[in-house]
């Protein structure tokens, strides 16, 4: 009994880091960005894939309401109320994992790179970048180009996470108890993720990235499971696939450099511009 004690209170102690870390906000800052973002190339960057990803969202998730939301209801109603809550949920991560299956084999992780890499060089990161991608910078307009990566696009959701969640989706057939602990669970889980590209900027071997999650573990729980509610938004949630990119960025900027120094490095350096271009 007093393990079980001491177990659920250093749950509700992690949840508590978790949620006063505030990372939680940045797939929201990341959304911000795009709404806010005066550099129109990466909308430019972007357009042609969310288009198709749109597409591959719609069909999917009409298709999977349409056949498997009743036998789902069906088999939620074993477990007690709110089953036509429980059973949408479940049909929602189905399709969300569809979707992801299917833009990332496709679509997804050039442009995921790319997008992360210009956010941390228009923020005065463009040391860390310039080892792993091509940059120009045009003496004239004084706009820095961000060409292509010198280095293999990292594989964010790979196998592992992919089944993890899979297997974890049953979960949702609670209600409400077995949703929240399948958000923190995967949330958890794929929190680090998101920071992949920057561990490689970094040149972090597999010690020094495990090393350095776990003295913010709590902080990458909070951002994963953040960007996994947002990315599960029906349809429309693969495009926080690119925001929560942004937000990821933009916590690494904030990891290189405090706000202080930031704060002094613009009063002393002009705007930077970005322009991307396809690979």
């Amino acid at each position: 009994m007093d393990s079980l004690q001491s177990l659920v209170a250093e749950k509700l102690y992690f949840a508590r880091d978790a949620l006063f870390s505030g990372t939680w906000l940045y797939p929201f800052r990341g959304i911000l960005y795009f709404v806010s973002s005066p550099n129109p190339s990466l909308y430019r960057a972007m357009k042609p894939i969310v288009l198709k990803c749109l597409g591959v969202s719609a069909g999917i998730t009409i298709f999977m309401f349409t056949t498997l939301y009743l036998p789902h209801v069906a088999f939620c109603a074993i477990f007690g109320p709110f089953a036509f809550l429980a059973a949408a949920t479940m049909v929602v991560g189905e399709s969300y994992a569809l979707v992801l299956l299917v833009t990332r084999m496709f679509f997804l992780e050039n442009v995921q790179d790319k997008i992360f890499d210009a956010i941390l060089v228009q923020h005065g990161h463009e040391n860390l970048v310039a080892s792993s991608r091509q940059l120009r910078k045009d003496n004239y307009s004084g706009f820095k180009t961000v060409g292509k990566s010198l280095k293999k696009p990292l594989n964010r959701f790979g196998r592992d996470g992919m089944i993890r969640y899979i297997l974890s989706l049953p979960l949702n057939s609670l209600p409400v108890v077995g949703t929240v602990l399948f958000l923190f669970y995967n949330g958890v889980k794929n929190g680090p993720r998101y920071h992949l590209r920057y561990f490689q900027l970094k040149e972090m071997d597999k010690r020094a990235r495990e090393s350095f999650v776990a003295k913010r573990k709590a902080e990458y729980a909070a951002f994963g499971v953040s960007a996994l509610v947002l990315e599960l938004i029906p349809i429309v949630g693969f495009i926080s696939l690119f925001t929560s990119i942004a937000g990821a960025a933009l916590w690494a900027s904030d990891l290189e450099a405090p706000a202080t120094q930031k704060a002094q490095a613009q009063q002393s350096t002009p705007e930077v511009q970005i322009e991307t271009e396809t690979e």
